[in-house]
């Protein structure tokens, strides 16, 4: 590869997008498989992509290229296999060496293994043995609250209902999931200021929006399909305002594939019509100004004579706190919110004159919000902005957290949730006449300190890769070790079924592009629900990788029927034909009304949103601002003046989705061929005596008698804020102390780490 090859993309999309398409598809082993299943991929008859939670449009055709669900595609119809023959040549200790890429790239599991813990291989089992022995080491703890059931946001509606149905049957709600991680603080700030933890737009606002304010997300590698929507929306004249620590080449332009004209020139299209960077810590700071800014000139105005700037009548009838909100924002000086923001009262002032010029504004944002300890304020403080010209409830404007795997939304809508609302458990005791258990469940941070503490003998997890996502990667494997029983279900091999317990399963499922048959081999179908609330149906039309491959929902019924009976639930029955699971769904959980029929209709159906609808579930009934005061110190603030400190985000490669690798390039950031990087203000490495691309080590907090060090790490030169860096996770998950979460949320707060850089390799240069 040359210099010229090595250079950061000047765009998203475009060539590089259809190459590395290309190339993954070959890589896969199977181009033709993969290039039939991208033709049903987001089709009314064909299979939900499973790449990301963005939605779909009601109109027209949905299909859009998006190299991140080639990827996922071709990663889930490879033609290579993890089959009993290299579990026999390799030994687990021997498969714990290997990285995460590696791993996976061994192809699809086609058998259920069992683990010989005195052999040290994983050795094929038989699917009634191994449910029978799963179902006898739960029954067999003291406690059914001694068992952790973990879900990744992959899993259909189908497959969340029939696994929270059975594990509170079993009778706990140790429910952690992938949602703790990333969006939970989202749920719980939305929730309290609107009465609803989803967000109110339809991908349709976006058409209307004048104004879209993009924070603390990378749509061009977490949710490419996004650009499509930002572009048409900045092309008919709508601002798209981004606040994003890093300088990211796909909030800044983009190339669509699918112009063809487009294409043959090499050209692209601007994105951001402004770009902002605050500090890390930093965007409740900003939004806190863009307040005081639409307060101070509304008042200008009235003084004036002029109409107000912002929405009295939405106010008075829908709102609860605003005077003691103002009163906040009025206490709040310019002084604090420059030195938290890291922006000028200038910058933030002209992003405020675009929200007070637009009639229809659209606030977007991800984990770059939501992962930090002061996270749920934070998103307070973004509805309460938004609310101060009646932004909620309208077309073309709203609120829209933009979740990552593509139903972890539907899965919490499910009851996946370790702390339920008492209404869906009322209606699960009216329905299967049980009594679900009330106390509330583990988190997955609870649950990690249950495993490490001994109280938890069990983890069972329905797809992910756990020990990869969470917070203090160093700790878990000496915790999953100590489990009595794991079990991973799942389609690949990864670094969690490295470390079993001591009796431990991997249970190979079907991936969403394959077909599923029941036992009279007619094909079943699943349902998603995107980001939007839109809830859809999803058929895979690519033959199963392997024989022996159950659904995600045989596989669940079978351990529960080995497990808890079949005295309430017929298990197996509801696994024969998923148009019974949801008949449940629809008599237990508001908003399936006649599910069977209405998700066979082309582009699926609404659930619906109350506030949406202008109708709040709080507990006052109305929208609440938040009227709290600005985080005292954000981790940027607390850390000392020295050249060697620094607050650390983790993020994905522009190769990789969630835990999973695709590959070792990161083109939009001119990184190619590994991933041990961490990007750095060019002043910084040489605050640091160092020089671009030598190896640093990063030491993260010494809190709870544990040393927290990644080593050997490039460093790359990057525009992002003196005092900030950013490097990639799961490889700088190690350096996240358990300890360290959100106020509120218990989210990892992965986006704040405070951490020192020395040079590993002085002079040295990688």
């Amino acid at each position: 590869m040359d210099q010229k090859e090595k250079r950061a993309s000047k765009a998203a999309g475009g060539w590089p997008a259809l190459i590395a398409s290309g190339r993954s598809l070959l890589s896969s082993g199977a181009p033709l498989s993969g290039v039939r299943a991208l033709s049903k991929a987001n089709q009314p008859d064909g299979f939900d992509c499973p790449g990301c939670a963005w939605g779909d449009p009601e109109h027209g055709s949905s299909f859009e290229f998006c190299e991140n669900g080639v990827k996922a595609v071709s990663w889930e119809a490879t033609e290579r296999r993890a089959d009993p023959e290299l579990f026999r040549k390799m030994s687990v200790r021997e498969l714990r060496k290997l990285d995460d890429y590696t791993l996976e790239n061994h192809g699809r599991l086609v058998h259920p293994m069992r683990y010989n813990r005195a052999t040290d291989h994983y050795e094929p089992v038989s699917w009634d043995v191994a449910f029978a022995e799963i179902g006898a080491h739960l029954k067999a703890l003291s406690s059914p609250d001694e068992a952790q059931f973990y879900t990744s946001g992959r899993a259909s509606n189908e497959a969340a209902y029939l696994y929270q149905l059975f594990v509170r049957i079993f009778g706990t709600n140790n429910m952690p999931d992938c949602s703790n991680m990333c969006h939970e603080a989202s749920g719980v700030a939305l929730g309290q200021a609107i009465g609803v933890g989803k967000g109110t737009v339809r991908l349709e606002d976006f058409e209307e929006a004048d104004a879209i304010f993009v924070v603390g997300q990378n749509p061009g590698t977490n949710h490419p399909r996004m650009l499509g929507d930002l572009r048409r929306a900045a092309e008919r004249g709508a601002r798209i305002v981004v606040f994003n620590t890093l300088k990211e080449r796909g909030l800044e332009r983009f190339a669509d594939p699918q112009r063809k004209r487009e294409m043959i020139v090499n050209g692209s299209a601007a994105i951001a019509s402004d770009y902002f960077q605050p500090r890390l810590g930093g965007d409740m700071a900003v939004f806190r100004g863009m307040a005081k800014a639409v307060l101070a000139a509304d008042r200008k105005a009235r003084a004036e004579g002029s109409k107000p700037l912002i929405n009295d009548a939405f106010i008075a009838d829908h709102t609860e706190g605003f005077d003691a909100y103002v009163a906040a924002v009025d206490a709040t000086t310019w002084e604090a919110i420059e030195d938290q923001s890291g922006l000028s009262r200038a910058e933030i002032e002209k992003a405020a004159a675009i929200y007070l010029s637009a009639d229809k504004v659209i606030c977007t944002w991800a984990m770059g919000i939501t992962q930090h300890r002061h996270s749920v304020i934070t998103i307070r403080e973004i509805a309460s902005f938004m609310m101060l010209r009646g932004h909620i409830g309208r077309k073309g404007a709203g609120l829209c957290p933009v979740r990552g795997h593509s139903n972890v939304q539907g899965d919490r809508t499910m009851g996946i949730n370790e702390k339920p609302p008492a209404t869906f458990l009322d209606s699960l005791q009216r329905e299967f006449g049980f009594n679900p258990p009330r106390k509330h469940g583990n988190s997955t941070i609870e649950a990690i300190g249950a495993m490490i503490s001994g109280r938890s003998k069990a983890f069972i997890g329905l797809g992910g890769n756990f020990a990869r996502a969470v917070p203090d990667s160093g700790l878990i494997e000496e915790a999953l070790d100590g489990q009595t029983l794991t079990v991973q279900i799942a389609t690949k091999l990864n670094a969690s079924h490295t470390m079993p317990g001591k009796n431990a399963y991997l249970l190979p499922c079907l991936g969403r592009t394959e077909i599923d048959l029941n036992g009279k081999k007619e094909p079943q179908l699943v349902t998603v629900e995107d980001s939007m609330s839109m809830v859809h149906g999803s058929a895979g039309i690519n033959p199963p990788a392997g024989e022996q491959l159950r659904s995600e929902i045989a596989i669940i019924a079978g351990i529960a029927n080995a497990t808890v009976g079949s005295a309430i639930v017929d298990w197996l029955a509801l696994a024969e034909d998923y148009d019974r699971i949801r008949d449940l769904i629809e008599r237990t959980i508001p908003g399936f009304h006649d599910f069977n029929n209405r998700v066979r209709k082309p582009r699926g159906f609404d659930l619906g949103n109350a506030a949406a609808r202008r109708e709040w579930n709080t507990q006052n009934g109305r929208a609440n601002f938040f009227t709290g005061a600005l985080p005292e110190k954000t981790e940027y603030q607390a850390r000392a003046d020295a050249p060697d400190r620094f607050v650390l985000q983790t993020m994905r490669s522009h190769d990789q989705y969630n835990t999973t690798v695709y590959g070792m390039d990161d083109r939009y950031r001119g990184v190619y061929g590994e991933r041990r990087v961490v990007f750095v203000h060019p002043d910084d490495i040489r605050g640091l005596g160092a020089a671009a691309h030598q190896r640093v080590d990063i030491a993260g907090p010494d809190t709870g008698g544990v040393t927290r060090v990644a080593k050997g790490f490039k460093l790359i030169p990057y525009d992002i804020p003196r005092g900030c860096v950013a490097g990639y996770f799961p490889e700088l998950n190690v350096l996240v102390p358990l300890s360290s979460y959100g106020d509120e949320s218990g989210t990892p707060t992965s986006k704040s780490i405070p951490v020192r850089l020395s040079l590993s390799r002085p002079g040295e240069i990688a």
